[in-house]
């Protein structure tokens, strides 16, 4: 695949589910890549990029254009939100309650986050489990923080099909708090493998990097 092709099938999995394909962003995951690398789909007029790992998003940004939109999409020690928070649009990762008081820590109010939820339950994925999400979302939000929506990453799955059911149940949850939080309205859902079924369920961004850059 190539950026054209991710998004040209992001635009047929909107259309197949009544969306409108501009209501989804496409985060570009950058880990391991160059800037060159990162300057050629900037180049092509992509402006959203995701970074897994903070040094690397501090290196980064300095030798890159100043209008990209940059994204944290990987787990994010409480030491390294000094580095994160002055130069994201959006925390994707937001999964514990010593993370959202350092992220409130800083000049002015910080960038919006999104929720990580563990989908599979797997004690070694990162994220909040779905039977605390709620609890989760309105702590973080009596913080401070400006929680704008949830993320979660299906487990690893022959047939993207499915990873539906996990995405299908994120929203639900998601839709749920929305009626005392009303402005927790994103889903960050759907990688390289399941991002068309993610778009289908409702995704608001999709974080995809190995279909691009290995096409």
């Amino acid at each position: 695949m190539s950026l054209d092709a991710v998004a040209e099938r992001m635009s047929a999995a909107a259309r197949r589910a009544g969306r409108d394909p501009a209501e989804i962003t496409l985060v570009v995951v950058t880990k391991n890549r160059s800037v060159d690398d990162i300057r050629r789909l900037y180049d092509q007029g992509h402006r959203d990029f995701g970074e897994n790992r903070a040094q690397e998003l501090r290196d980064k940004v300095p030798a890159l254009p100043d209008d990209i939109r940059w994204h944290f999409v990987g787990a994010l020690q409480t030491n390294k939100v000094r580095i994160v928070r002055p130069v994201v649009v959006l925390l994707h990762s937001l999964d514990r309650p010593h993370l959202a008081a350092a992220w409130m820590k800083g000049p002015g109010r910080p960038p919006p986050a999104l929720v990580e939820v563990n989908l599979s339950g797997e004690p070694q994925r990162h994220g909040v489990p779905f039977d605390g999400v709620e609890a989760a979302v309105d702590e973080f939000v009596e913080l401070g923080v400006p929680v704008v929506g949830l993320m979660g990453i299906a487990p690893i799955v022959d047939d993207p099909e499915m990873a539906r059911p996990y995405f299908a149940r994120l929203r639900t949850v998601r839709d749920r708090i929305a009626r005392r939080h009303p402005g927790v309205v994103e889903l960050s859902m759907g990688m390289t493998d399941d991002f068309e079924v993610a778009i289908e369920e409702g995704a608001t961004y999709i974080r995809v990097g190995r279909a691009i850059f290995d096409a």
